[in-house]
């Protein structure tokens, strides 16, 4: 029986990028998609309207937008999109950002020869061989290493990367909600790269493309670097760290409603 696979979208003002993303969704893509969930995480600019409109013109592509009740954050997003997919019994999710910086291509030879069957989750990794990096500075690709090869040492097996944009996960991996105490902010991602040893999940790293031009960045690079240090420490002294309340503000329930045209 052929795997029920949902793609994942998530996005905040990214009302020039979406775009160009939407359009990676193309015949050889769709073969393996069986419905699309854009995501829009309270934008204050013209995302949604993007999506809506695309969604008008191309109504090939099983394409449903989503806004959630609040802003969740990515981390939260994440959250709303895993919960869908459990609830309309998909087998798998892949998550591609809307900011354009990754290409969904770059899964596709796992998605024919169906490797990912054989690993709980696929992360796509910029700093890994045969990876590519276009518009990312060098200072962020030496810190970027560095972090790997520190979460390396702690979790006992390589690392490439902690958090891109391009990742799908087994909804079976997903069933017991480990990531519902999470950070909801873009310390998300390297929770779960933490998730992956504690639960000795199986893991495979893949190599991307990836390329920044005219994305807008959220990260805060200084903090988070602290930030994530403090949290990689605790791991280490106690394993059980990662079952932990990671959230400044606790939400019982992430929720979002479908839209189905603009003027809602």
């Amino acid at each position: 029986m052929k795997d029920k696979i949902l793609l994942f979208i998530p996005g905040y003002n990214c009302e020039k990028q979406i775009i160009r993303v939407l359009k990676q969704l193309n015949k050889e893509v769709l073969k393996y998609i069986n419905e699309v969930i854009f995501v829009n995480n309270r934008s204050t600019d013209n995302t949604e309207k993007v999506v809506l409109n695309f969604k008008k013109k191309n109504k090939n592509i099983p394409i449903h937008v989503l806004r959630n009740d609040d802003n969740y954050n990515l981390g939260g997003s994440h959250k709303v999109a895993f919960e869908y997919a459990m609830k309309n019994k998909f087998d798998y999710v892949i998550v591609l950002h809307g900011d354009d910086q990754g290409n969904i291509k770059d899964l596709l030879p796992l998605l024919k020869n169906k490797e990912y069957e054989n690993y709980d989750c696929l992360l796509g990794a910029r700093f890994m061989k045969n990876s590519r990096l276009e518009g990312y500075s060098k200072f962020r690709t030496f810190g970027n290493r560095v972090y790997n090869i520190l979460f390396s040492i702690v979790v006992h097996k390589r690392i490439y990367d902690l958090g891109s944009g391009l990742n799908m996960y087994s909804t079976k991996m997903l069933e017991n909600k480990f990531y519902h105490k999470f950070p909801d902010r873009l310390t998300f991602n390297y929770c779960m790269v933490l998730a992956t040893h504690y639960y000795k999940q199986n893991i495979k790293f893949f190599p991307i493309s990836w390329r920044e031009d005219d994305q807008v960045s959220n990260v805060k690079l200084t903090s988070q670097a602290f930030n994530v240090l403090g949290m990689l420490f605790k791991y280490l002294i106690n394993h059980k760290y990662i079952k932990s309340e990671f959230r400044e503000k606790v939400i019982e329930e992430y929720t979002s409603q479908e839209v189905l045209d603009e003027k809602k």
